[in-house]
C-alpha cells in the first residue's frame, strides 16, 4: 500500500497508488494552517488514516511539498505558503506509521508522476514544466529525480531569458517564469492592449487589465483579434527560448508540458515545436534522436502519483 500526498497551501490531496501508477483510493481535506506546523501535520495524519480505514497499513508514504526540501534529512527547508519551514516531516510520519517516508518538491513529484504513468511514460530522461502562476520544473535523469546537492535543482522558471527584464519574486530580473507563466502571458497581453485600444480583449475583460486571463487571451486569439495574436506569438517566442535552453543543456528523451496553459495545446503546440526546431543545437543533425515535446496527461494527479514513487 503506497500512499502519495500532494500537500498544498489550500488542500491536501492523497491516494493509494499501485505499482503501475494507477490510483486505487482517494482522500482529501483542507490544509489547516492557522495552527502552524501542528495543524499541517495533523492533516497529513488524517488523510493517511482515511486511506487506511480498511485496516491496511502503508508500505511507504511520499509527500510532494511546494518548496525546497531535503529528502536525505527529511526536513522542509523552505516553503512560502505553509508554516512548516524547518520541520522534519519525514520523522513525524515515520514515527507514527513505522514505514519509509519520503518528501519531494511538488513540481519534481509531478515530473516523476508523468514519467511513471503520464505523457512521458517509459522515458528515462525527462524534463517537465508546469505553466501556471509561475513556471515549475522537474528533471528526471536515468529514471531518477535530479535534485542536486541541496534538493533545489529543477527551478527552471528562474533561468534568465531576457537580461535586465521583468522583475521576478526570486530577486532576479528577466526570469523565464515572468514571461512563460500564466501571469507572464497576462502581462504581455496588457502591453499589447495598451497599443491596441480596439482589441476584443478590452471587452472580454470588462475594461480592466487585471481581469485578463489566459482563457480570455486564447478566446480572442481564436476570434482573430490582432492584440491577442501578437500576445500568443510573443508568448511562444518566450516559451521556446526556455525550452531550447533546456533541450540544449540536457537533451532529454521527452520534454513534458503541463499546467493550466497546456489546456490551449491546440493553439501553441505546433508553432512551439517549429520555434524550437529552428533554434535547437541539434537542428544540424536531425538524423540523430531528438527530444519529443509532449503534453502532460495526469493533471492534478501527477503530483500524487509521483509522490508515491519517491525513494
Amino acid at each position: 500500500m503506497h500512499i502519495g500526498i500532494d500537500l498544498g497551501g489550500t488542500n491536501i490531496a492523497a491516494a493509494v497508488v499501485d505499482k503501475s501508477g494507477a490510483i486505487i483510493k482517494r482522500a482529501g481535506m483542507p490544509t489547516v494552517t492557522d495552527r502552524g506546523a501542528e495543524g499541517v501535520t495533523d492533516g497529513l495524519f488524517r488523510v493517511c488514516e482515511m486511506l487506511m480505514e480498511d485496516g491496511a497499513t502503508p508500505s511507504s508514504i511520499g509527500i510532494g511539498i511546494p518548496g525546497a526540501v531535503n529528502n536525505e534529512t527529511g526536513e522542509v527547508i523552505f516553503t512560502p505558503n505553509l508554516p512548516i519551514s524547518g520541520v522534519n516531516i519525514v520523522q513525524k510520519l515515520h514515527t507514527r506509521y513505522s514505514c519509509p517516508v519520503n518528501i519531494g518538491n511538488d513540481a519534481n513529484c509531478a515530473a516523476l508522476g508523468e514519467a511513471v504513468a503520464g505523457g512521458a511514460k517509459g522515458a528515462q530522461d525527462v524534463v517537465l514544466i508546469t505553466l501556471g502562476t509561475g513556471v515549475g520544473g522537474g528533471i528526471i535523469l536515468g529514471g531518477r529525480l535530479h535534485t542536486g546537492i541541496n534538493g533545489a535543482a529543477g527551478e527552471l522558471g528562474h533561468m534568465v531569458i531576457i537580461a535586465g527584464g521583468r522583475e521576478c519574486g526570486c530577486g532576479r530580473k528577466g526570469c523565464w517564469e515572468r514571461y512563460a507563466s500564466a501571469s507572464g502571458i497576462n502581462r504581455t497581453a496588457n502591453e499589447f492592449m495598451r497599443t491596441h485600444p480596439e482589441s476584443l480583449l478590452w471587452e472580454l475583460c470588462g475594461g480592466l487589465e487585471k481581469r485578463i486571463s489566459g482563457k480570455l487571451i486564447f478566446e480572442a486569439f481564436r476570434a482573430g483579434d490582432r492584440a491577442a495574436r501578437l500576445t500568443v506569438e510573443r508568448y511562444i517566442e518566450h516559451l521556446a527560448a526556455g525550452v531550447v535552453n533546456i533541450i540544449n543543456m540536457i537533451a532529454p528523451e521527452m520534454f513534458c508540458i503541463g499546467g493550466g496553459i497546456s489546456n490551449e495545446w491546440d493553439c501553441f503546440a505546433k508553432p512551439l515545436q517549429e520555434a524550437v526546431d529552428a533554434e535547437k543545437y541539434t537542428r544540424f543533425s536531425l538524423k540523430q534522436p531528438q527530444t519529443r515535446i509532449v503534453r502532460a496527461e495526469l493533471g492534478n494527479d501527477a503530483g500524487i502519483i509521483g509522490a508515491a514513487f519517491l525513494s
